[in-house]
């Protein structure tokens, strides 16, 4: 019954806390691999466009699609395409689809056509007197209200012709710099593109690398075994090996703490113990004549004296038997060899990784060949991947650029042309804005209302000039300037409600994705998938940069699970392992004898008496004869005999004598034999504490060695290979969820298409069709320019003929022929009728 309850405390007390950090130290020292390289993404060119015609685009927009209200005719397209058959209905159809633009167009030939009609008649009336080209100007009451409404009314026309003026010189250098750049921003796009399809295969390379440095990593482990396996198999001694080691340490520096003391004190009463002899003849001798001298006859009052013979002599022998029993003790546990016991157990200790690595050496080889083979099969699994599809697109995509590049100069001439006609159209509208801006500032600064209008300045009449020059400018370019409206209009509007509206909200894309309308454009025949892919859906899930996993369904064509399957190579390793034997022999930690030793040793410091030794030690230090010195002095001067005198001083001197001697010679070896019993007092009081302590700790660990290091082995060495194991399992997981879920992210494809889109709308279209927008709002307001400049010139040339203010209430005189105008007296005629 002792006997089983002494093994069920130590296992509750000891061995299941051990067990349990075993556990816990073992699964937490797995150096599993977390911070892996993050994959290789695409550079990216940036755009180098930096300008726009944003500033229109919403008034432009908001036109065309007043012109143009219907939707995307995704299925008239469909049909056109499909077919190729323009019939009579099919070509109704799309007429009827383009009403909007065919008013416009309808429209501006209606311009084109009358503009210049109008001006050759406009011309000739004028030539002939009419259409204000008769120069009088009839003087009403109104006439300076007239001026004024006239003025301010061609003042903001002119504005309005000037801002979209403006429009065109800001849109025409758009529309170049566009078109200079084109070649440049397409070579970057495709560059792109190439950039991401390259970087697949080498985000691919990453991955099979990781692979083999995660079987190199467990490679190194298990050549490792020993020093890893081997240190966990430490860690799980650890606990209760070290402190039992460091017990018996401390023990036998105990021992040798208390061995040098014992020879410290021996030392000592080796010194002191032949003066003490010395000292105490010396003393027995001097007593004996002072005693013949005290019973002298002749001694006055000497037998007061007597009692204070008793004082002079050395109580203590200065022997200590106990220490021999001590000593003896001492020196049997030094030849015990405490110390060679506790280095013993260490290197029993430092000696289990050797050991660990030649019981495993076996199933470790079998197991580098293993993962040589799994190694194999990890690394093939990116060889199954359709990557041979990104070289087949790839190849186009440089062909294309090449294309580019030989067009270039041809694009960068059709820029510098398509600058220099916008510049020109600018400048030519331009000059119908000076003219009127002059002729508003000359007419203004010149014209004096109270002068007649045949007696107006020179600048006046400058101005009106300007205006008509105007006029006649308008009438002869404006009708050239609507045809190329006109062009611009049907390309740049159909453009934007065909191409660019669709492409941004995706209709463009479901159209080229309509099944069979381009064969060569099937994404499941291309990449060789089963699944019918959808652009849409593709072009939608790149822009969320998803994988091409997930983006092109490859899990229902390439089974990863199955690829990244290791299992059968891991449960190989494991059994190897599982049955695996590491047997480290056991040993003694404290042999019976050493163990008797200690016992002894601290029976007999625990049965010595220090106390005896230390009175013994007082009573010779408490010695003191100057009193009994003083005393004979003190009775030496009573004496009447002489003889007796000397010998009491003399006598007395000799005990002063004796007492230098002790405080001299005997004091310093007792104060130091007092030291060394008092440290021997303080180890052999804690000697036996130590030693149970001793006894305590290696008992635990003795037990431990017997009953648990083969679960403490089985255990580690579990958690060792587990470890391992998670290794790859950790690398699986990431492997799989890189594929798919970071392989090949197709953000940069939908950026490129994006930045396509940018280029060709935002940045062509929009440039276009602001030119064209403002060019025909200038046209547009050409007509009432055109109009209020010549009702408004009248009002400042110079008239040939004057006028007088009309008056109902009298009759006017007749004039004199003496006030006609000379040249009207010689041509005869009369004046007309006002």
């Amino acid at each position: 019954m002792n006997m089983r309850s002494r093994m069920k405390g130590v296992f509750w007390s000891g061995i299941l806390p051990l067990f349990l950090w075993t556990f816990v130290s073992g699964q937490s020292s797995c150096p599993i691999e977390t911070n892996r390289t993050e994959l290789q993404t695409p550079y990216e060119k940036p755009t180098k466009l930096t300008l726009n015609s944003a500033f229109m685009s919403p008034i432009v927009h908001s036109f065309l699609d007043s012109v143009q209200p219907n939707p995307f005719p995704k299925d008239l397209l469909i049909r056109v395409i499909k077919d190729m058959n323009f019939s009579t209905e099919r070509v109704k159809e799309i007429l009827q689809y383009e009403i909007g633009f065919l008013v416009c167009v309808a429209i501006g030939i209606l311009y084109i056509v009358l503009m210049p009609l109008i001006g050759l008649i406009f011309a000739c009336c004028r030539c002939c007197g009419n259409c204000g080209g008769r120069m009088q100007q009839k003087n009403t009451t109104n006439i300076h209200c007239k001026r004024r409404s006239f003025y301010l009314a061609t003042f903001l026309i002119t504005v309005l012709i000037l801002a979209g003026n403006v429009c065109m010189f800001l849109s025409s250098t758009n529309t170049s710099e566009t078109v200079m750049r084109s070649p440049t921003e397409l070579t970057d796009i495709l560059e792109n593109v190439k950039g991401y399809l390259n970087s697949i295969p080498k985000q691919i390379e990453q991955v099979t690398n990781e692979s083999s440095l995660t079987v190199d990593t467990v490679k190194s482990n298990l050549h490792e075994t020993g020093p890893l396996l081997g240190k966990l198999i430490q860690n799980g001694l650890k606990g209760p090996l070290d402190p039992a080691f460091n017990s018996i340490t401390e023990i036998a520096h105990v021992i040798n703490s208390t061995s040098d003391e014992l020879l410290k004190l021996n030392k000592t009463l080796e010194l002191l113990k032949p003066k003490v002899d010395v000292l105490k003849a010396n003393l027995s001798a001097v007593r004996q004549r002072i005693n013949n001298t005290l019973h002298m006859p002749d001694c006055e009052n000497c037998t007061s004296q007597l009692p204070d013979l008793d004082k002079l002599s050395l109580e203590g022998s200065l022997d200590f038997p106990d220490q021999n029993d001590l000593r003896s003790a001492v020196d049997k546990a030094i030849n015990a060899d405490v110390i060679g016991q506790a280095n013993k157990g260490r290197d029993f200790f430092d000696s289990i990784p050797a050991k660990v690595k030649n019981e495993t050496r076996l199933s470790v080889e079998l197991a580098l060949f293993q993962l040589e083979t799994l190694k194999t099969q990890i690394s093939g699994v990116t060889k199954d991947l359709p990557l041979d599809v990104l070289k087949t697109i790839s190849a186009p995509l440089t062909d294309l650029q090449k294309s580019i590049k030989d067009f270039s100069p041809d694009i960068e001439k059709s820029s510098q042309i398509s600058l220099a006609v916008g510049l020109v159209l600018s400048c030519l509208i331009l000059l119908v804005v000076i003219c009127n801006f002059l002729g508003l500032l000359l007419g203004v600064a010149g014209l004096n209302p109270k002068d007649n209008p045949t007696e107006r300045s020179g600048t006046s009449n400058c101005g009106g000039i300007f205006f008509m020059a105007g006029v006649g400018f308008s009438f002869l370019v404006s009708w050239i300037f609507m045809l190329v409206v006109l062009i611009l209009f049907i390309v740049g509007g159909n453009t934007y409600t065909l191409v660019c509206k669709p492409w941004q909200n995706k209709e463009l894309i479901q159209l080229i994705d309509t099944p069979g309308l381009i064969p060569a454009i099937n994404l499941s025949t291309v990449l060789n998938l089963n699944t019918n892919l959808n652009i849409v859906n593709v072009y939608s899930d790149c822009q969320k940069n998803k994988s091409l996993w997930t983006t092109f369904h490859l899990n229902e064509i390439f089974d990863l699970n199955s690829k990244l399957d290791v299992s059968k190579y891991t449960h190989e390793i494991d059994q190897t392992f599982d049955g695996l034997q590491i047997n480290i022999a056991n040993i003694t930690i404290l042999s019976p004898e050493v163990k008797s030793q200690l016992n002894n040793f601290s029976s007999r410091a625990s049965s010595m008496n220090f106390s005896n030794i230390i009175q013994q030690i007082n009573d010779v230090s408490g010695t003191n004869l100057s009193s009994v010195a003083e005393s004979l002095d003190i009775l030496a001067g009573k004496q009447n005999n002489q003889a007796i005198k000397d010998n009491l001083h003399g006598e007395a001197k000799d005990l002063r004598d004796i007492q230098t001697d002790i405080t001299s010679n005997i004091m310093p070896l007792l104060r130091e034999l007092n030291t060394t019993v008092k440290n021997l007092s303080v180890e052999a009081s804690q000697i036996t504490a130590t030693v149970e302590n001793v006894f305590k700790k290696v008992g635990y660990a003795q037990d431990v060695l017997k009953y648990k290091i083969s679960q403490i082995v089985k255990t580690e060495s579990r958690a060792f290979i587990d470890c391992q194991l998670k290794i790859f399992q950790t690398f699986l997981q990431w492997a799989n969820q890189t594929i798919t879920e970071k392989v090949g992210r197709c953000g940069p494809a939908a950026a490129a298409v994006d930045r396509s889109e940018e280029l060709v709308c935002k940045h062509l279209v929009e440039s276009l069709n602001a030119f064209w927008f403002s060019l025909g709002w200038c046209m547009m307001f050409l007509i009432p320019s055109i109009i209020f400049s010549v009702k408004l010139a009248k009002y400042y040339r110079r008239m040939k003929y004057s006028d007088s203010y009309e008056n109902n209430n009298f009759m006017m005189n007749p004039f004199p022929k003496a006030h006609l105008k000379p040249e009207l007296l010689e041509n005869g005629k009369q004046p007309p009728l006002t």
